[in-house]
């Protein structure tokens, strides 16, 4: 690759899309970003604006991916494309909102980068379209879905959406997909860093539960490691191909021991079992329609919590070179941010 070439990226201004646009401009990269919010530094930030949304390698355009025009417009001119932008949340008061981002946005990006012939994507899908895995089985990319079921609309369109990415790459379309598994680190405190926010509640004893007394498996990787693999993919990356982004499986239970080691205190838990954990689902989620309150969780997202999602990011070590850092290493630099975030506001 080359470095004038200009990288054209949606999402630009979410939470692993703004730790990607600073890699790139460090590495001395041109990344044109684009999203439907004005870009804004992250909360603890080490720099200026300067050091990342106003540095001169960096073209911020306004649009939305869900309006093609504006999609071709940010597009122009530019050699390669990562597709970030999705619609990730727990709830929407329209759920048709997730099928016009994370399908038809997909799509309007395919169809602008094949009119304008850019020369390599990589897309950014998610570790749930793989599905859950069996106990004591670790998954790859080439693992079968062992259920039919979706358990959210997110997880939903997003598999539809990757169904419709592999028709285009026999179509022709330079893709290469990536599914992240559980993100978190230092960033934006949104809900697309939820655990970030977990972490932090945990670490205050405001989150002591733990959902099925915390024995179900997850993959955890630091937010910094995904956007490096997104890079690598795109240099590195073989058309028609997919790989996952993680590092380390651990179930919730030793998510919260690490916690306890890296910040050196014990912290109280209380195991939540699945009917509670859905009855107060339900509630959140009823109470959201009828009020219009944003709910802390809701059905689809317990169920997902309740199976385990125990994978390898093999692939991506062996043809990218991806090198993730251990979930120990992780959760020190995540509480080391959240505790120099509390500094400055004091």
């Amino acid at each position: 690759m080359n470095k004038t070439d200009k990288i054209f990226i949606t999402g630009a201004t979410g939470f692993i899309g703004t730790t990607l646009v600073r890699q790139l401009l460090r590495d001395g990269y041109f990344v044109r970003g684009m999203s439907r919010f004005e870009p804004k530094l992250p909360p603890g930030f080490e720099g200026t604006s300067d050091e990342l949304w106003d540095h001169p390698n960096f073209e911020y355009v306004q649009g939305d991916v869900t309006d093609l025009e504006s999609t071709r417009r940010g597009m122009n001119g530019c050699r390669f494309v990562i597709h970030m932008a999705g619609y990730a949340k727990n709830y929407a008061k329209d759920s048709k909102i997730y099928e016009q981002i994370n399908i038809n946005g997909m799509r309007n990006v395919f169809i602008a980068a094949k009119e304008q012939k850019i020369e390599k994507i990589v897309w950014t899908s998610t570790i749930v379209t793989l599905g859950p895995t069996r106990r004591k089985e670790i998954g790859d990319e080439n693992m079968p879905r062992i259920t039919t079921k979706y358990y959210t609309e997110y997880e939903e369109t997003k598999s539809i959406a990757e169904k419709e990415a592999f028709r285009w790459i026999e179509q022709g379309l330079p893709l290469v997909i990536v599914n992240p598994t559980r993100v978190y680190g230092p960033g934006q405190l949104s809900e697309g860093n939820a655990l970030a926010q977990l972490i932090d509640d945990y670490r205050q004893g405001r989150a002591p539960f733990l959902l099925n007394a915390g024995i179900n498996i997850g993959n955890y990787v630091l937010v910094d490691d995904v956007a490096k693999g997104h890079f690598l993919a795109l240099e590195k990356g073989k058309i028609g191909e997919r790989y996952i982004l993680g590092s380390e499986n651990a179930s919730l239970g030793e998510f919260y021991r690490m916690i306890d080691k890296v910040t050196g205190q014990k912290h109280w838990k209380i195991p939540v079992f699945r009917p509670g954990a859905l009855i107060f689902a339900t509630i959140q989620k009823f109470w959201a329609k009828c009020f219009g309150t944003y709910p802390r969780i809701t059905p689809g997202w317990v169920r997902t919590f309740l199976v385990d999602w125990a994978f390898s990011c093999d692939k991506a070590k062996r043809e990218l070179g991806y090198d993730p850092v251990p979930l120990e290493e992780g959760l020190k630099r995540t509480c080391l941010w959240l505790d120099r975030i509390k500094s400055q506001k004091m």
